[in-house]
Order: C-alpha cells, then sequence, then structure tokens
C-alpha cells in the first residue's frame, strides 16, 4: 500500500491499495470529460395519469457543468415553487455532463422552463416523489487528460485485480510491472471509501461540521462551516471567513461573505436575527438550511467514520473481499439486475466462528458482501477485531452512537455499507489520455476507482 495524498487523508482515506506508480493527468478538463449516467430503477405511470394520485412530474434531465442541489434551486426559482417540492435519486458533481432522474410536485410538463446548459425529457408521472437511492447505480465514461506514464495504468488494474479477488498483492513480486492493458473488460476492487466530494471537494469540511453537530456543538458547527478557511479557496474568500473566525460578527460577515457562498450567508442572516447568544440560536440557523444539506452534515460525519474504520482494516492487514469473525455481512439485493450485484444494507448477519466457511462462500459467489457501519443511534457495530475497529475510531472521533440521536433532519440511526468496490472496467488509450469506462452501484464513487490510477491531488 502507498500512503495516500494529504487531503485524501484528511477525510480518512489513507492509502492506494495499488503499489503502481500513478498515471498522474488531469480529471474534468472539460465537462464532457466526466460522463454520468444513472441506471434508473423508478416506476412511473404515463405524463397524463391522474394528478391528484400520482402529484409527481418525473423527467430526466441531461445537466452540463450544473451541480444538482444548484439546479434544482434553480429550477424551483423560475417555477416560483419551494425547493423541497424538487427530488432526485443521487446528487451529481458540477464539472460532468450528467443524466439522472428528478421529479416535482405539483407541476404540469408544459410548465417545466428551459434551463440554460440543460436537456430535459419527461417520463411520466408518480404517486410519491424520487428519493435518495431511488437508482440501481451509475454508468461513467471518464476521460483523464495528459497523463504523465499511461503505462503505468496497466499495472494499477493488475493490482486492483487482485485486491478484487483478494489476492497478496505482494506475492506477485514484479508480474505487476510487467502488465499490459487488457483489450476487454476487467473486474477489478478498491476499498468503498466515500470520495472526496462528499466532504467537499475544495474545501473538505462537511464532516467537520457533521461531527460538531454530533457532539452537540452547535456553534463550533456553524464555524466550522461559515469560518474555517481553507488554502484552496480564492484569497477574498479566505479573509472573509477568517474574519468570521476572528470576530464572530455575524452582522460584518454579511458584509465580507462573497454572495456566491449564499448558504454560509443564510446562517449569518439568521444569526443576525435571533441574537446568537444560545447553543439554540446556532442550531437554529443551521436549521434554516433546505433539509438535505443539514442530513448532508451529519451523513458526512458518518462517511468519515467509515474511512477511517477502512484504513484502520487495511492497516490491520483484514480481508475485504471475504468476512472474518465478528463481521457483518449483508446479502445481495434480490430486486438488483441479474448482472448488476447490489447490496442490501437491510439484510444482515453477524459471522460466527461456526458460520464462517459458509459466509465464506456466499461472498465468492457474490450472495454477500463484508459490510462496516455506517455508525448511528441503531448500528451494530458488529464483533471481534473489525467491532473493535469500529469502537476505536468512534473514540478517537470522540463519538458513540448515542451522539446521532439528534432534532430533525440531523438525526441518523444509522446503516452499513459494503467495504469492497468491485467494478468491470475498460480502459483505453489515446496517447497521453486515457478513457475509463465502468458502472458502479448507488452510493459509490467514480473518484474512490480513479485515484488509484491517478495517485495525485483529486481536484488537479
Amino acid at each position: 500500500m502507498q500512503a495516500a495524498h494529504p487531503i485524501e487523508r484528511a477525510v480518512g482515506m489513507e492509502y492506494y491499495v495499488s503499489d503502481a506508480d500513478g498515471v498522474g493527468g488531469r480529471l474534468r478538463s472539460s465537462p464532457a470529460d466526466f460522463r454520468v449516467r444513472e441506471l434508473e430503477a423508478f416506476d412511473t405511470e404515463p405524463v397524463d395519469a391522474d394528478t391528484g394520485a400520482y402529484p409527481h412530474l418525473v423527467f430526466r434531465a441531461e445537466l452540463r457543468n450544473w451541480e444538482t442541489n444548484d439546479f434544482a434551486s434553480k429550477l424551483s426559482d423560475r417555477l416560483g415553487i419551494s425547493r423541497e417540492r424538487v427530488s432526485w435519486a443521487g446528487t451529481k458533481d458540477k464539472r460532468a455532463v450528467t443524466t439522472q432522474l428528478f421529479s416535482v410536485k405539483g407541476v404540469a410538463a408544459e410548465d417545466l422552463p428551459e434551463i440554460g446548459g440543460t436537456d430535459i425529457e419527461v417520463v411520466g408521472r408518480a404517486g410519491r416523489p424520487i428519493l435518495f437511492g431511488d437508482l440501481a447505480g451509475n454508468a461513467f465514461e471518464i476521460v483523464v487528460r495528459d497523463t504523465e506514464n499511461t503505462d503505468n495504468a496497466a499495472s494499477v488494474v493488475a493490482d486492483l485485480s487482485e485486491f478484487a479477488s483478494g489476492d497478496d498483492l505482494t506475492a506477485g513480486g514484479d508480474r505487476a510491472s510487467d502488465a499490459t492493458l487488457p483489450a476487454g473488460d476487467t473486474t477489478v476492487g478498491v476499498p468503498n471509501y466515500f470520495g472526496q466530494q462528499r466532504f467537499g471537494s475544495r474545501r473538505p469540511v462537511t464532516h467537520e461540521v457533521g461531527l460538531a453537530i454530533a457532539r452537540g456543538e452547535w456553534k463550533d458547527a456553524v464555524l466550522a462551516y461559515v469560518g474555517n478557511p481553507h488554502e484552496r479557496e480564492p484569497e477574498s474568500t479566505q479573509a472573509a471567513r477568517a474574519y468570521v473566525d476572528e470576530t464572530h460578527d455575524w452582522a460584518g460577515a454579511l458584509d465580507e461573505l462573497p454572495g456566491a457562498l449564499g448558504y454560509e450567508r443564510s446562517i449569518c442572516h439568521r444569526l443576525v436575527e435571533n441574537g446568537a447568544d444560545e447553543p439554540a440560536d446556532f442550531r437554529d440557523a443551521l436549521e434554516a438550511l433546505p433539509s438535505n444539506l443539514q442530513s448532508l452534515f451529519v451523513n458526512a460525519a458518518q462517511s468519515y467514520v467509515f474511512n477511517r474504520i477502512l484504513s484502520a482494516r487495511l492497516d490491520r492487514g483484514l480481508p475485504f473481499d471475504r468476512p472474518v469473525e465478528g463481521d457483518v455481512v449483508c446479502f445481495r439485493d434480490s430486486d438488483a439486475p441479474k448482472d448488476f450485484p447490489i447490496p442490501d444494507a437491510d439484510r444482515t448477519q453477524g459471522v460466527t466462528a461456526e458460520r464462517l466457511s459458509t459466509v465464506e462462500r456466499h461472498c465468492e459467489r457474490g450472495r454477500a458482501f463484508v459490510t462496516a457501519p455506517l455508525v448511528g443511534t441503531d448500528t451494530e457495530l458488529g464483533g471481534g477485531e473489525p467491532g473493535d475497529i469500529a469502537r476505536k475510531v468512534l473514540d478517537d472521533v470522540g463519538l458513540d452512537q448515542g451522539d446521532f440521536d439528534l432534532p430533525g433532519a440531523f438525526d441518523s440511526d444509522g446503516t452499513r455499507r459494503a467495504v469492497l468496490l468491485r467494478s468491470d472496467l475498460g480502459v483505453e488509450r489515446d496517447g497521453a489520455d486515457l478513457t475509463f469506462s465502468f458502472s458502479l452501484p448507488k452510493g459509490s464513487y467514480a473518484t474512490v476507482l480513479l485515484r488509484e490510477f491517478r495517485k495525485g491531488d483529486p481536484d488537479a
């Protein structure tokens, strides 16, 4: 294993599992270099269905250089409705071309506005909104431009193929150095980390906000979000955030913060209104944000803890493709496409010494998946060494499960998540450019696979 880039280590991704050198290169040179298409799993009725029974209009949108939340805000503004009436299955990055489903409540098809950088196709109507996770996965086609050494890609593929099957990466000696790019797809595997964008690609602080919320430190949560300057931001933004940290002057912050920081400014407005004298005032300011953003803070804290758990599992040399005693596995989603296995986190089983060999066979056949906790109030932490890892990480960040018993949208009972991310990967070379084609289950991150190839600054 190699140590990861410092900004990745800051969000719990401590290692690359491939020892091969990276290819470097530039990601997202243009939005068209990062294409994402949802693998849809949401049924609809015809568009002329009864609006009383099916009040949610469903449409497919191709977004070019639009972050999902920003598009939802623009759409609701143009329609003159609350943003809470716009729903989607998965949040996508801005600098990309994405194709995804949305639903909007109480709107006719002919009322959908034209918005620059988008193509909208009405799909039908539904009796409920699209919810986060209402998709099977995502298909990606991503170009990495101007790589420094395309030959290294073959060695990384070989390493990740071994990780997917549970082979010892060190057992093959220099075998990977002689590898060549396969002509077709190869099954590869990586730790199922939460990617950098979960925490903020340029300014990874979302988990810091969530950790403070879980500890009940509401003012610290506000300061982590509104203050807390990061070196990757423009100097003027850094200066504005530093002003907040130094003065706690919320009215003055409105003069300093750029207009583009709309959420930060809305927090300051609320603090000016309520006086910012008590912890409840800071909680109230955070609750003024959209509910999905409130949830995102705590989800990012859970994701950070999960990443730390995976890094500790790597540190201890525990397998990812098969369980050890004390692990908790989940089973394959019975509704998933036959050729696209998806873990069902609601169907879990603890692994005892007596059941170990049986569960190992299920994992070998793709029927079960080793998991780690996304810690919440009801999450099973596991036993044996996997349970020890989870408890130690929680202790390190100063939390316990009961801390996730939180008000409103901040509350989380937790779940579990597969520790290994497998995919059939195709790689094509065109001079110094590499094109990667693959599909991932919902909730997994393309950048987590690509980081093993690039091995550098994820924002480059």
